[in-house]
């Protein structure tokens, strides 16, 4: 992943909070954009593409963690594909997912565990990482590395 071009640091003290920051980031998300979202298990990535969904126009009681199936597809006001690399283990595998085509096709893609692919991801991407601070506290991270995306980035 080249140098951010811009960063944002949040904590957040709840759930709802986390959801929050996504929500406002999924609002604001134009036609092709691509999240990378990395954190340990428990941090508060699901909850996090809730709220992009939830930016989106999708209901975040639809959305939950595609880590049996690999990618779940949501359609609001732009179709959302929620990947989870955490099982996947070559670039081979993200082909097969069509996360290509479906940036070309103007649909939202987040990848949870997006570190495991890095080598694999267009230049132009939201980094977003979720450290737990303590069991109710989290720190977000969310960083521009493209121009699309620092666009992105800052209206938020």
């Amino acid at each position: 992943m080249n140098e951010p071009s811009s960063r944002i640091e949040f904590q957040t003290a709840s759930e709802d909070e986390t959801k929050a920051i996504g929500r406002r980031l999924g609002e604001l998300l134009s036609p092709g954009a691509l999240i990378a979202l990395d954190g340990e298990l428990g941090s508060g990535k699901t909850r996090f593409v809730q709220g992009i969904a939830q930016g989106l126009g999708i209901s975040s009681d639809e959305v939950y963690s595609p880590t049996f199936v690999l990618c779940h597809i949501y359609h609001g006001r732009l179709t959302l594909l929620h990947v989870d690399a955490y099982r996947l283990k070559s670039s081979n595998e993200i082909a097969d997912l069509g996360i290509s085509e479906a940036l070309e096709d103007g649909s939202i893609v987040v990848i949870e565990w997006a570190g495991r692919i890095s080598a694999a991801l267009p230049a132009d991407i939201i980094h977003v990482q979720i450290d737990e601070i303590n069991p109710s506290k989290r720190r977000i991270v969310i960083e521009a590395h493209g121009p699309n995306s620092q666009q992105i980035l800052t209206r938020m």
